[in-house]
């Protein structure tokens, strides 16, 4: 496992941490629930294999939100600013989700795919070399795959 550090902050600057862990993909989703959340078009993920969490200053809150496949999602955000810094399935240990943007660092940062297309702003235009689902992939590894072809070791 290649274990990489990912440091940022919240809007405010009230909250900074730093992740360790594993790149294991990064997407974009255009469900209903990520514009809103996002307040944009759109929401991005960056799926982060085997974190370590750790907060520098500040702390964070949580609120837990039904996903569309009926499981609970721990959403952490900044207690000050609201601004969402990670997202992690209950129960999930192997995998959590930092928002990009408030990495620190993003210049390297492309989407393998995009997700929930059925309900993408008109506007948005996907690049044609990324995968594209109208709704969930059927199966989050077509995703890490992607991604290891991307970033190959």
């Amino acid at each position: 496992m290649i274990t990489n550090t990912f440091t940022g902050q919240c809007q405010c600057g009230h909250v900074h941490y730093s992740v360790q862990g594993e790149a294991a993909t990064l997407f974009v989703c255009h469900c209903t629930e990520c514009q809103r959340q996002s307040v944009s078009a759109f929401g991005m993920a960056l799926w982060i294999k085997h974190p370590s969490v750790q907060l520098h200053t500040g702390a964070v809150q949580e609120w837990v939100r039904v996903t569309p496949s009926g499981r609970q999602m721990a959403c952490r955000f900044c207690p000050v600013c609201g601004t969402r810094l990670f997202h992690q399935l209950l129960g999930q240990t192997e995998f959590m989700s930092i928002k990009p943007g408030t990495l620190s660092e993003t210049s390297t940062l492309q989407p393998v795919a995009h997700v929930w297309t059925a309900s993408k702003q008109g506007w948005v235009e996907i690049p044609p070399q990324a995968l594209q689902y109208e709704g969930n992939p059927p199966a989050m590894g077509v995703l890490l795959e992607a991604w290891q072809q991307a970033h190959p070791r």
